[in-house]
């Protein structure tokens, strides 16, 4: 979008109109020098003003100085946020503009006379939304520049629909926010508190005069876009809805290949009494697609900011930062993961930064004026365009989506300057941009949340619980029978809302109840809304999906299959896994050979024998693509007949496999290889912490009740032997791997222990990550890599591989820069040199796995997903390399019960082996497939995170509060991030709420950010007690309840304060 701030040239076309002439400044511009009375701009302004009101008496009109220098004015966006809505007002909730109500000034009228010009003006041409972006302050983002990190306070803002309501609601600012005040604090759109906030506005205030001396008008299009997103609902929580809203047809139709319609450009003609446009048109299916080939438009997935909404991101073609989208008009009613086309804004409209830090929003109270550049270019004309149905051309979107992604990978790269040098002042530029396309509508838009009655509306207001997603309107026949009489009922009831529609005229989505879920609250309403929201399939399989299992049960290994495979019952196989997992999918034998070798096998559950090529389990599994593991329970794949028995390798039991068998040294040196279809009968189901019984006491004799059942034909003496030849080769392997550069970064992961009936939590640990399992990881490896190796060999464009690629280079610089200030010895040049110094550099004290972990998590920053590809859909095969575990060629294969992707390497290594069915894949379908199960993981990642974040919330109710020693790992100009180590949960922890702190300071000396606080002391007749903040300081907290269900904060105690 074009720059907020007059532009130099005064007869440019405004984007995207048909009327070519120049208007004066519509009503919201005069409205908004209300919010800076106090200014010697407006007190000049009024006093103007009063000498023209003498020479309108007199039958002149106003000044040219009085337009001129209002047209100057501007008022810059943080005053305009701190005007919180009349919470009554219609405008709240519907995006058609009020009257003021009550007695006009002279000055409204004089406004309304310039509206009313404007309106017959605006009538004569298309409605649409300048292309200038609005900029608002930074606060409280954490250094990560890809937008992940949340942040934790929002500015708020206000729809300047006329200047009686502004007025009206300074007066109502407290009154109308009353009732949400407990919900504020984990708002993304609560109104600052920074004592900062004031100057702010001046400064910007001042440094935009400036910029305005060098012209007299303003074009009418450019007063439009305030309108649109400057809005505030009924309460703070939700007011996510000043995210204007556009049409969303497609919410139940498959993802893939959605994208949304331009055709909503025929609406919102304008004229006088229409609604104000408050996004732009879509561009055309054939704009978007020469603008790819011509390198002038990026695409990329869309990631907002989960706490800090109006921030959005996607990731740079060329490495550098990432593109920042700033605002919600911005973003264009995309939401978070969608596939967007974006269209860079001039170099003028970049964002300024001081450091690659303050990129990632790492300051909370920077003031506008240092972040901005000087915006009055000129705009780029763009003819209209016509409507194009593309929803109508469903093979053309499959070829864009296609062409954008070859596009943006390759061919746009050399149209990118990169602005990352810095500038005579150390000044950095980051490129920003606006959405033009929706190429593929990722996010499922079905959200939970909480339904809010609305007087004298036709509708109710739909709170939902993420706060990237805009509030919704409900109509009232959607919602139950009692809510308009008793609306209190519900206040706690957790609702599914799926958007059926956003008009580019309006602040708010439209959209129907799904389901009523429960009380807020309760584990399982709370875990079948994410389950919902995430898109994760947790229905009965159909008949028509049962129809395809075997029908004769108990079912045994047909004698025509047994004569095609390898007969491995009679060897020491078995299984290693979770105690309570279900799914096994996964054995291993070792055998020693006569000349002190080894026969070595990983042995996988064929699952491809079950699950045939295009039949409908084959078809639902492809969808769903993965399990889904939760805390409590586990959403399968594939009907539990299939995973849980009969591809399941359970002990005891005839299991069909695809087995891989190694001849390999003691040393790990891999003498040969054999790939084949087996059978197999596991002789015991050990758990990890049988496993690792056994690799502890390598002389111990064993007894038959210290394991599970083992079968007769094999001692446990030969299974004890077995787990420690695997345990020595397992070792030397990983020595190998690590010497030759691989890197492994390893987080806290937190476990439950749950009550058998109720399933609730009674306990919480951190896992344990030991020797057990990493034997079983090794293996895993080393099958994964032969299998990529082989399958690529025999199918280059047809192999479905998973390749890791390097971290972002601007932040692994950016965290080196930090390092090195810190005196920390870290070398982030290559994988390799990665782990070995995270291995090396922290000291050896009782706090180093601490400092290990605050280190690993600042690591894992700029790193970048592992993701599924078909070698035939990417040309350079240097980028097919697994940055992590430095291979060239890397795959799985090792889990088909739970990844699809797995099943498919299973047809391809069939096939090649010709032992299996030929094959119907062409490279666009693995392609297409890779990119759907690089989703559903995606998805599946995030769900487990809830679904620990849930459990771990009711555990801090039911059991809390919790002390703990925590590690600083992050510090920004207000806050502090915690790595609490008893629980290995991460928290935020706000300056401004720690009781018992008399004030704070911040301080930063290059990249490393420190945080003094005050401490009020216990007897007032000693001196306060300062506290220094900075990375890998030791503190306390308590974690304790918050009033909102499932919520927690972190308490930071006095530092004398000690557990007792």
């Amino acid at each position: 979008m074009d720059s907020p701030r007059q532009s130099k040239n005064q007869n440019r076309e405004p984007r995207r109109t048909q009327n070519h002439s120049s208007t004066p400044p519509q009503k919201d511009a005069y409205a908004r020098l209300l919010s800076q009375h106090s200014s010697t701009k407006f007190s000049l302004y009024l006093e103007q003003y009063a000498k023209d009101t003498v020479f309108q008496r007199e039958g002149n009109g106003p000044s040219t100085q009085l337009k001129a220098q209002s047209d100057r004015q501007n008022i810059p966006q943080r005053r305009r946020d701190q005007v919180p809505n009349d919470f009554s007002d219609s405008s709240d909730f519907s995006p058609s503009s009020m009257k003021s109500k009550g007695e006009e000034s002279s000055l409204s009228l004089y406004m309304e006379k310039l509206s009313t010009r404007s309106a017959q003006q605006d009538s004569e041409r298309k409605q649409g939304v300048s292309d200038r972006q609005r900029w608002g302050q930074r606060r409280d983002t954490a250094t990560s520049q890809d937008g992940d990190v949340e942040s934790g306070e929002e500015l708020g803002s206000s729809k300047p629909n006329d200047m009686k309501k502004n007025q009206k609601q300074q007066k109502k600012n407290k009154d109308s926010n009353r009732d949400v005040t407990s919900k504020e604090t984990d708002s993304p759109f609560a109104c600052p508190q920074s004592p900062n906030n004031a100057s702010t506005g001046e400064l910007e205030q001042e440094k935009t005069k400036k910029a305005k001396k060098k012209t007299n008008t303003r074009h009418p299009e450019e007063e439009k876009s305030t309108e649109g997103a400057l809005t505030s609902g009924v309460d703070s929580q939700v007011t996510r809805p000043k995210s204007p809203h556009g049409r969303d047809k497609k919410v139940q139709q498959p993802r893939v290949s959605s994208a949304y319609s331009p055709a909503d450009k025929s609406k919102n003609k304008g004229g006088r009494g229409s609604k104000k446009q408050v996004f732009e048109s879509y561009m055309t299916f054939e704009e978007v697609s020469h603008g790819l080939k011509r390198g002038e438009l990026l695409q990329g997935p869309i990631r907002i900011n989960p706490k800090k909404f109006h921030e959005s991101f996607i990731p740079s073609p060329n490495d550098t930062r990432d593109i920042f989208l700033d605002g919600i008009v911005s973003r264009n009613r995309a939401l978070n993961g969608d596939v967007v086309v974006v269209q860079l804004l001039p170099r003028e409209q970049w964002k300024v930064v001081r450091s690659d830090t303050d990129c990632d929003g790492a300051s909370e109270s920077d003031t506008q004026k240092e972040n901005m550049v000087q915006r009055a270019q000129k705009k780029t004309e763009r003819k209209p365009r016509p409507d194009v149905n593309v929803e109508d051309r469903a093979s053309d979107q499959d070829e864009l989506i296609h062409k954008v992604q070859n596009t943006t990978l390759t061919d746009t790269v050399e149209h990118l300057e990169d602005p990352s040098t810095p500038r005579p002042n150390g000044e950095i530029l980051q490129k920003t941009a606006k959405v033009v396309y929706i190429v593929e509508k990722k996010h499922s838009r079905a959200v939970t949340g909480f339904l809010k009655f609305l007087p004298d509306k036709p509708f109710a207001m739909f709170s939902p619980v993420d706060h990237r997603v805009p509030r919704i309107n409900v109509p009232l026949a959607e919602c139950p029978e009692n809510f308009t009489s008793r609306p209190g009922d519900y206040t706690n009831t957790l609702f599914i809302c799926r958007i059926t529609n956003w008009s580019a005229d309006s602040n708010f989505a439209e959209g129907q109840l799904a389901k009523t879920l429960g009380q807020a609250g309760e584990i399982e309403p709370e875990t079948e809304g994410i389950l919902i929201e995430y898109e994760v399939d947790f229905s009965e399989f159909s008949t028509e999906v049962l129809d395809c299992l075997p029908k004769n049960l108990p079912w045994t290994i047909p004698a025509e299959e047994m004569s095609k495979r390898k007969d491995l019952r009679k060897e020491c196989i078995f299984t290693i896994d979770p105690a309570t997992a279900r799914d096994l999918d996964d054995a291993l034998s070792c055998k020693r050979l006569p000349d002190g070798n080894f026969e070595l096998g990983v042995h996988i559950a064929d699952v491809s024998y079950f699950v045939g090529e295009d039949n409908a389990l084959d078809s639902i599994a492809s969808r769903r693509a993965t399990s889904v593991y939760m805390v409590q329970k586990v959403i399968p794949m594939l009907p539990r007949l299939l995973c849980e028995e009969l591809c399941s390798l359970n002990p005891l039991i005839d299991r069909l496999t695809f087995s891989v068998i190694w001849n390999i040294t003691p040393e790990g040196k891999i003498l040969s290889e054999w790939f084949g279809r087996s059978i197999i009968r596991s002789c015991v189901k050990l758990s990890y912490d049988h496993a690792q019984s056994l690799i502890d006491a390598p002389d111990k004799m064993f007894s038959a009740e210290e394991l599970p059942p083992t079968d007769p034909e094999h001692p446990i003496d030969e299974i004890h032997q077995a787990v420690l030849n695997l345990h020595s080769i397992a070792k030397s392997l990983r020595a190998q791997r690590f010497s030759g550069g691989a890197l492994r970064l390893d987080q806290l992961k937190l476990s439950f222990t749950l009550d058998k009936e109720t399933m609730m939590p009674q306990g919480c640990y951190v896992y344990q990550y030991r020797d057990s399992n990493k034997l079983v990881e090794e293996f895993m490896l080393l099958a994964n890599i032969a299998t990529a190796h082989h399958i690529h060999s025999k199918f280059p464009e047809l192999a479905l591989l998973r390749r890791h690629p390097p971290p972002k280079a601007k932040m692994a610089e950016e965290l080196q820069e930090l390092c090195d200030q810190l005196g920390i010895d870290i070398d982030l040049s290559s994988a390799g040199a990665l782990h070995k110094s995270l291995n090396t550099s922290l000291g050896d004290d009782e706090y180093t796995a601490a400092r290990k972990e605050v280190l690993t998590h600042m690591c894992s920053r700029p790193m970048q997903m592992a993701m599924y590809f078909c070698s035939g859909a990417l040309k350079t095969e240097s980028l097919f390399k697994h940055y992590a575990l430095n291979v060239p060629l890397y795959t799985h294969f090792t889990s088909p019960i739970r990844r699809y992707a797995d099943i498919i390497v299973h047809r391809l290594l069939a096939y090649s082996l010709k032992c299996g069915p030929s094959l119907r894949l062409k490279t666009q379908d693995v392609e297409k497939q890779a990119s759907h199960c690089n989703d559903k993981k995606t998805l599946s990642k995030k769900v487990q995170e809830l679904s620990s974040e849930l459990f771990f919330g009711v555990f801090v109710k039911d059991c809390g509060p919790l002390d703990s020693e925590a590690m600083v790992m992050g510090v920004l100009d207000q806050s502090f991030d915690v790595l609490v180590l008893r629980y290995g949960v991460q928290k935020r922890v706000y300056c401004k709420s720690i009781t018992g702190l008399s004030s704070f300071r911040h301080h930063k000396v290059g990249k490393k950010s420190e945080l003094t606080l005050i401490w009020i002391p216990e007897d007032l007749n000693k001196a306060p007690v300062e506290q220094v903040i900075s990375i890998f300081t030791l503190v306390e907290v308590q974690l304790k309840a918050d009033g909102a269900p499932m919520k927690y904060s972190a308490v930071l105690k006095r530092p004398d304060e000690k557990e007792e």
